[in-house]
């Protein structure tokens, strides 16, 4: 598929400006995946399970929508975004990296919408799943091509250890696309329904989540954060093992060894947490740039929520019988940890790189913030007692968690959607691409 797309002119400012579009592009892409067919149809489902008081009544093909709109609608989205504009930047990719970033845009787009209407409508499903497998996987062939380019251009040198994570983030997203395929083309001949079957959706989502956006996340949390919360420059040995472990853990984890998978999960995160210095004094003052204060508490929350994902995991392994503790430890992770660092850091970094814009409203991402943590909280709470029949009253704490992430959503959506729609400022935040984009100069 090949778009016509007029070329990049040379002049910085033009370039500057055709990069921003693109990512706005991107952004408010990941934020439609994450309020309607993420967020909403979660929140629908889990009103549904609460009422029924079973997860069984709920078709699995809707939870999957739910599921596939959540890690490839809204994280995808943004990992490709943010991964075009932060390449391009480095300035080793040439101009027609911004045309391939919208040829990716636009396979990706329909890639993820038609899986989600596939599965939730089930309309010529057979044909629709596997072909927007392919749609996705064509369109991140095109950024990875994109990314080889970067790759063998750059000097020889050794790799710091946030780009060896953004790396392993990269072929991660590669081999889920690669697995994703091959599912959809064998469920397309011989299911039923458009059903990835829970022995294999177990594996699938160990390597969707720890895969991809953990890694990614712990690689950028390791360039940007010294500076964004004056915390010490990270650990180059230990952001390594925690790479190694978690990529042994995933290992494991497709193996079907769960328990021993995350025993390895927990190793590394505990790796990671003391590489990036989460927990120690923040020795400079923060870099907010329009973020609201509390933006470096909300970080470190977002890794007190990775350690009880991988403690829960831990119990899951042993003791879960109909979903519940699995349930929570993955929403303590994509929620808990992924969609609340996004919060805490998105309107940090996509207002400045979106052509220099200022946050619209600091209160608004506070409320959004402790929001997300309130819902996670209660969801993750209630869930085991509900769906392990521990107490009976928890189904009806199910629904108003849902209600209140869901608000915590659409509050986060309308701050940056407003972010977007006003005029950028005249000058760039020239501060903030110097420190996490560009790796040759400023190293922190």
């Amino acid at each position: 598929m090949t778009l016509s797309v007029p070329a990049t002119s040379t002049s910085p400012q033009q370039r500057e400006a055709a990069l921003s579009r693109l990512l706005i592009a991107y952004t408010i892409t990941g934020l439609l995946f994450m309020l309607l067919p993420g967020t909403f149809l979660g929140v629908w489902n889990l009103i549904s399970i609460s009422s029924d008081r079973s997860v069984s009544t709920l078709s699995p093909a809707w939870i999957q929508a739910h599921g596939h709109a959540q890690i490839f609608g809204w994280l995808g989205t943004f990992i490709i975004g943010i991964g075009y504009y932060s390449l391009s930047k480095m300035g080793a990719i040439p101009a027609f990296a911004v045309s391939r970033g919208w040829q990716s845009w636009v396979l990706w787009t329909i890639g993820v919408t038609l899986r989600w209407a596939a599965n939730v409508t089930l309309w010529h499903w057979r044909v629709l799943v596997p072909v927007s497998a392919l749609l996705e996987l064509a369109a991140f062939v095109i950024f990875f091509a994109s990314v080889s380019r970067h790759e063998s251009t750059g000097a020889r040198r050794r790799l710091e250890s946030w780009m060896l994570l953004v790396i392993g983030s990269t072929v991660g997203l590669l081999l889920l696309l690669l697995l994703n395929a091959g599912i959809s083309l064998w469920i397309a001949t011989s299911a039923a329904a458009p059903v990835i079957p829970h022995w294999l959706d177990q594996r699938f989502l160990v390597l969707a989540t720890w895969g991809v956006p953990v890694l990614a996340v712990w690689g950028f949390n390791a360039r940007w954060l010294p500076a964004f919360i004056g915390i010490e420059r990270s650990s180059e040995s230990g952001l390594r093992r925690a790479l190694l472990l978690c990529s042994v853990g995933i290992g494991v984890a497709l193996a079907g060894f769960f328990l021993a998978a995350f025993a390895l999960l927990l190793i590394a995160s505990i790796f990671a947490i003391r590489s990036l210095h989460i927990s120690d004094r923040a020795a400079n003052p923060a870099m907010l740039q329009g973020a609201h204060a509390s933006f470096p508490a909300f970080v470190r929350l977002c890794y007190v929520w990775l350690a009880i994902a991988c403690l829960v995991s831990l119990w899951a392994a042993v003791a879960d019988h109909n979903g519940g503790i699995w349930g929570a430890s993955r929403h303590a992770l994509t929620v808990g940890f992924l969609a609340a660092m996004i919060f805490a850091i998105g309107p940090r970094i996509l207002p400045p790189f979106s052509g220099g814009r200022q946050l619209f409203s600091p209160t608004l991402m506070l409320l959004a913030c402790t929001l997300l943590n309130i819902g996670c909280l209660l969801r993750v709470c209630s869930e085991i007692p509900a769906y392990e029949g521990y107490a009976h009253f928890a189904w009806h704490v199910l629904p108003c968690s849902a209600v209140i992430e869901l608000t915590a959503v659409t509050i986060f959506a309308l701050n940056l959607a407003l972010t977007l729609i006003r005029a950028p400022r005249p000058m760039l935040d020239s501060t903030l691409y110097k420190i996490s984009i560009t790796p040759k100069v400023n190293q922190i």
